[in-house]
């Protein structure tokens, strides 16, 4: 039988320290960790064991707050829903690299500054309900399709995934994918009343800037399918609109928005 101490196995990491004003470095912390550990508990056994100012964001470790998002390897991630034994490579003594996310301010160490995805969260006109006091009847479908748009977490990992924030720094023109899951979610409820696509087009929301390339899908913790069922919906609502001669025709002869 294998005992307890023999199944510890040592790693080494290597951690982004340091703010934007001081300068940042990769320093190498080498800990024991036990099997089936995920890549926070590493940082907690550094921070514990080797350096107690370690700033590090986390909170319900469970992967519903998304408070302990970051880049493991170079990939956006929830350090808390990912496993060491998912990096092989590991055993064999190469250190795992653990780095803010590249998109926002840093503060400290592995924290950013994320309060721009709410700033931008604010541009988005909210749920408007109908003057009717009648009952509108939503189909099981209809209750399905923005059923899914509800699991988000507001973690931002597809924002800083999105090259429009992360290379091109757009925070103006581009409300980012995870503010935009929540435009799909309004402009497909049945019940909704408000009129948001002019916003969605123009700049601040900016649904034009996606070119669907599905990074933010690939790395949804949720995973939710952003690309397919929020973006691409969105643009071709906003095509229809602004942009469709045929379709614009018969919104004007038929009165439709």
């Amino acid at each position: 039988m294998t005992s307890k101490k023999e199944q510890k196995q040592k790693i080494s990491l290597l951690i982004q320290r340091g703010t934007k004003e001081s300068g940042t470095t990769m320093e190498k912390y080498e800990v024991e960790v036990d099997p089936g550990m995920v890549v926070l508990d590493a940082i907690h056994l550094a921070q514990a064991e080797k350096s107690p100012d370690l700033a590090v964001r986390w909170n319900c470790k469970a992967g519903k707050c998304g408070s302990c998002a970051g880049e493991v390897n170079g990939k956006s991630k929830l350090m808390c829903m990912v496993k060491i034994s998912d990096y092989p490579e590991v055993k064999n003594g190469k250190p795992l690299e653990i780095r803010p996310m590249k998109s926002f301010p840093l503060i400290k160490d592995l924290v950013t500054d994320v309060s721009w995805n709410f700033e931008a969260n604010k541009k988005i006109k909210p749920f408007t309900p109908p003057q009717s006091k009648e009952p509108l009847i939503m189909t099981q479908k209809e209750v399905d399709r923005i059923q899914e748009f509800r699991k988000c977490i507001q973690c931002g990992l597809c924002t800083n995934t999105c090259h429009v924030i992360r290379t091109h720094q757009l925070f103006d023109e581009y409300a980012g994918p995870m503010n935009l899951i929540k435009a799909a979610s309004l402009e497909m409820h049945p019940q909704d009343q408000e009129d948001r696509l002019k916003d969605i087009k123009n700049k601040g929301i900016g649904i034009g800037y996606c070119n669907i390339n599905k990074c933010c899908t690939e790395v949804c913790p949720e995973h939710i399918k952003i690309t397919d069922n929020a973006l691409i919906p969105l643009k071709e609502r906003v095509v229809s609109r602004y942009y469709d001669p045929i379709a614009i025709i018969f919104n004007k002869l038929f009165k439709r928005k």
